[in-house]
């Protein structure tokens, strides 16, 4: 049992001290922090024609674009999967918008220039307020589908509008692109009217408040599940959250600002709170809801369709994008004029309500995992865990079973090592003492069997 301990003391150890990918930085107490681009994220440089933009993979990408700028990124794609091309644009806080002049358009082209879907367009729309801009392109694979459904060379393009009387600053983009694998079976039938409520239920009232970790965007968003959440958010501040969501269920969800303390400023903000849902994705489920202020408790609310594959083929942006099941993704946003309510920021309530009987899934062809929700998803939900903090948990656990094994292997070696030295020892015994040698007993050890003994107390001989 000794060496069991010792090596998982010393393989915990290691796995202690060693930096995991996504390790989330600190920021200083009076810096609101911007949006976190995922550690292993390929940096590219998309060029303004499409004979030599860069070819992007699956995966995440980095780049900057300059307002008036458009950019050309190379894909190619096969005849089965669906492909989807999000871009997450990132001013740093503080970064001057205008409403509704301030946007991203997005589209997937084939080679001869033919957009494959209704083209996105994320804009700002928070009364100034600066906050991540997120959406998606698809080239969707369908028999409802006639354009773009070859394989071969297919082009994203993004362009960044923007009025002169905005920030001059150039915006960070991360681009993530993922493939949707084909279904087995046949295609789900858009679900037809009524099938679902479209009265918000009541959300949940539990009084015990459990904290939350929002994160800077989606790649260190904070796990939530069911329940109340809290959090602390600052003027001009932004917090991500992710929540899985399976086949069949809905979300059901509101983030609340607390009254104001006795003598702080009155007044009204018309969008003091924003509260915004994406899916697993990150596409846009509609533009999000925003709450406005006086210095009286008030919140934002969000209540959508349950996820099915057949949302996929309705007209309606916010049911839509209920099109698969996997993390989702709350985005919270404090307009910096509230600084006047909460000059060191506040406490706020996230209401989290997951609603509906889980149901199976369209079966996919081919494995997914961003695609289907897992018991290990809903773990680090109820823990309320990153994905950093959920993929080093489970590095550690491994590293306690790695370390158990060794110990399991220690203690059968260290026991046929002793029977060994036990049956060398009586061996010994018998050839000195000849047939009238006296047996070993229990309560007189010999001197061979005596060293045996220490010998295991103090380890293995050495060289084993």
């Amino acid at each position: 049992m000794k060496h069991r301990n010792r090596a998982v003391a010393v393989l915990a150890a290691l796995a202690a001290v060693t930096v995991l990918p996504g390790t989330v930085g600190v920021a200083s107490a009076d810096e609101v922090p911007g949006y976190r681009t995922a550690d292993g994220a390929t940096a590219v440089t998309g060029t303004a024609s499409a004979t030599d933009a860069p070819q992007l993979k699956p995966g995440l990408h980095s780049d900057a674009i300059k307002r008036g700028e458009q950019k050309y990124y190379a894909v190619t794609l096969d005849a089965k999967h669906s492909a989807y091309f999000s871009v997450a644009a990132a001013p740093k806080p503080g970064t001057k918008v205008e409403d509704y002049g301030d946007k991203l358009t997005l589209n997937v082209t084939d080679s001869s220039g033919a957009t494959c879907d209704s083209e996105a367009s994320p804009s700002f729309n928070g009364g100034g307020m600066t906050y991540p801009l997120a959406d998606y392109a698809t080239r969707r694979i369908g028999a409802d589908r006639s354009g773009c459904q070859k394989a071969g060379p297919y082009y994203l393009v993004i362009t960044r509008k923007g009025s002169a009387t905005s920030g001059p600053e150039t915006w960070p983009i991360e681009l993530d692109y993922l493939e949707e694998p084909p279904l087995k079976g046949n295609t789900p039938a858009q679900p037809g009217e009524g099938t679902w409520s479209t009265a918000a239920p009541e959300l949940p009232t539990d009084p015990t408040k459990r904290s939350a970790k929002g994160g800077t965007g989606f790649n260190d968003a904070g796990s939530v599940a069911t329940g109340v959440w809290q959090d602390r958010i600052r003027p001009g501040e932004t917090r991500f959250y992710r929540v899985p969501v399976d086949w069949g269920q809905r979300l059901n969800l509101s983030a609340e600002l607390p009254n104001t303390s006795a003598g702080t400023a009155s007044g009204f903000l018309a969008r003091a709170l924003r509260l915004a849902v994406y899916n697993p994705a990150r596409g846009a489920v509609g533009d999000g809801t925003f709450a406005s202020y006086t210095g009286k408790p008030a919140g934002a609310e969000e209540f959508t369709a349950p996820v099915d594959y057949g949302n996929r083929f309705n007209a309606s942006r916010e049911v839509n994008a209920m099109r698969f099941a996997g993390w989702y993704y709350l985005e919270v946003t404090l307009h910096p004029d509230a600084a006047r309510y909460f000059p060191k920021g506040t406490p706020f309530t996230l209401r989290v309500d997951v609603r509906g009987t889980a149901k199976a899934g369209p079966g996919y062809a081919e494995p997914t995992s961003v695609f289907s929700v897992t018991p290990e998803d809903q773990e680090a939900a109820q823990k309320g865990q990153s994905a950093q903090e959920a993929e080093k948990s489970g590095t550690l656990m491994t590293v306690a079973y790695a370390g158990i094994g060794t110990g399991v292997v220690l203690l059968v070696g260290l026991g046929a090592w002793t029977l060994l030295a036990r049956r060398s020892a009586a061996a010994a015994q018998g050839a000195a003492g000849g047939p009238e040698a006296q047996p070993v007993l229990p309560h007189q050890p010999t001197q061979s069997v005596q060293q045996a003994q220490h010998t295991r107390q103090s380890g293995p001989p050495q060289g084993w």
